[in-house]
Formats: structure tokens, sequence, C-alpha cells
């Protein structure tokens, strides 16, 4: 599904049908050096790979079950984070962008998806001096919402700007402290819908949500539980986890397709189905 004599990247939104994506399975993931509160509460039972491996696989299916073709990166033992594709890289519209990543170890992420790339022959940018992170950038039409946090710098988002150009605004987007990205607290479903973790955002910021999005609130047990980090695959349907309920009762109350798919064992090092996964190509539906 590659389109080798099409577009081969494009992505104007997060929920139009999801085509093509880059995934990487947790065969080395382990947590080493904590870097948020959900890797702190499970640095002693750390992660049992097996079964972080089965549910990454479920989800793959669920994927392909649903028309996406999936690329898989191949995991390398020194890179026990490699399973979260989307801080490596982003898509605005035809341009895919790799991420300036803040630790040097996931670095080397982002050269095995520039190895990939260029053995596809797709076109990438790497423009960026400073950090900036693809779990920070949300896209959604000419509307670019970009998470300030510690992995993603003001200097990188003015960047991010200078290489859109007028075509786009660039909404820088502070987030609290505790939050490692913006998708760990917002997600935007539609054009009208989006999840949010109100405590995630300055009160002004909050607002100016409020007033792009009607929000549904996602409360601070399943924030930690990655209530927010869904992922949408098109025609209002979305990856979530069965344990956050009510966001997902929330979501079908709204019209949304649910489904869920067990992730349990790799939310255990602080992401989920956003994270795990890196769309290059989403079709305009």
């Amino acid at each position: 599904m590659i389109k080798s004599e099409e577009k081969t990247v494009e992505c104007t939104t997060e929920y139009h049908k999801l085509e093509t994506l880059f995934i990487c399975r947790p065969k080395y993931m382990e947590i080493t050096e904590i870097i948020n509160e959900t890797q702190r509460y499970y640095i002693n039972g750390n992660i049992d790979v097996d079964l972080a491996m089965e549910q990454h696989e479920d989800f793959a299916r669920a994927l392909e079950k649903h028309g996406a073709e999936v690329i898989r990166l191949e995991p390398e033992h020194q890179l026990n984070e490699q399973v979260f594709t989307r801080d490596i890289g982003f898509c605005i519209g035809e341009r895919l962008f790799l991420s300036e990543m803040k630790t040097n170890i996931r670095g080397a992420e982002v050269d095995v998806l520039k190895q990939n790339l260029q053995e596809k022959n797709i076109a990438y940018h790497r423009p960026f001096l400073q950090s900036i992170e693809g779990g920070d950038v949300m896209v959604d039409g000419d509307k670019i919402w970009v998470g300030i946090s510690k992995r993603t710098t003001k200097e990188a988002v003015e960047t991010l700007q200078s290489q859109l150009g007028n075509d786009y605004q660039v909404i820088p987007l502070p987030i609290d402290k505790s939050i490692l990205h913006l998708d760990c607290a917002f997600n935007v479903l539609s054009p009208d819908w989006a999840l949010v973790y109100p405590d995630a955002f300055a009160p002004e910021d909050y607002q100016k949500l409020k007033e792009n999005y009607q929000l549904i609130e996602v409360s601070a047990a399943e924030q930690f539980s990655m209530g927010t980090n869904v992922l949408s695959i098109g025609g209002g349907k979305v990856i979530s986890m069965p344990q956050n309920k009510d966001v997902n009762e929330k979501m079908r109350q709204t019209g949304f397709q649910v489904i869920e798919v067990e992730f349990s064992e790799i939310i255990k090092s602080g992401g989920s189905f956003r994270c795990c996964s890196l769309p290059v190509y989403r079709s305009n539906s």
C-alpha cells in the first residue's frame, strides 16, 4: 500500500483513514532510566516482554484488519524504547519530519527510521537543531498543536513554523512537567471532538482548546493509564484500552466506534497506541 507511483506521505489530520504506518515490536522493551511517573510506578515489576510482544501483535492485527499497511521496523537490542515509534518522526501534509530527540540513546532510533525511509525512497526533512519529538505534535488541517515539554523546545516549534510557512498555524501548548508528551494529555478525534486531561494545561491554554473542540475530559486515573493516548484509524474508529472504561463510554456516547485492544504491559513504560504508531499516509476521507 506504500504509494510508489503516487504520494508516499500525506497526513493532514489525526483521524482520517489510516493507510500506512511504522511500528516496532517491543522485543527489547525495558524500564532502565525512569522518564515519567508511569515508569516510576512500575519500575519494580518492570516489563513482561513476552506479554508485551503478544499485546503489540494484537494491536498490529487490529490495524491490518481495518485496512492499514503495517511496516515493522527491526528492533535493536540497545534501544529499549523503540516500540514508541511516534516520537521519532511526524507527518504534516505531504512532509515527513524526522525528530530531534532529547536523549542521545533515542537518537539512534531515528537512524533506524531514516535507513528504512531511504530503502523505500520516502523523502524526509530534518531541519531541527533543538529537540522536538513526535508525541508533542498534533495535526488537524492547518492547525498544528505542539506541546512545549521536557522533550520539545520553543526554538524547535519556531523552526517548524518557519518550515511550514503561512499555510499552517503552529500553536504552542505548554504542558505540566509531570506529562511527558502532549498526546498523554490531548488527542484530536475529529474536526469537532478531542480528548483532554485538563490538569495538564494552564487555564488560558485549556480555554484555547475549548474554543476549537468539544472536549471529552479524561480523569487523572485514566490519564495515568494513557486514556488520552488512543489511535484514530478513520471512519470514527478509535483503538483504546478496555481498562479506560469511562473515556471509552464517553467516546461511544459521542458516536465513535471504540475498538478495545489490551495494552496493559506496554503502558507500563508510559505510552499507548498513539505512541506506538507512526502514520505516514492517511487518505483524506
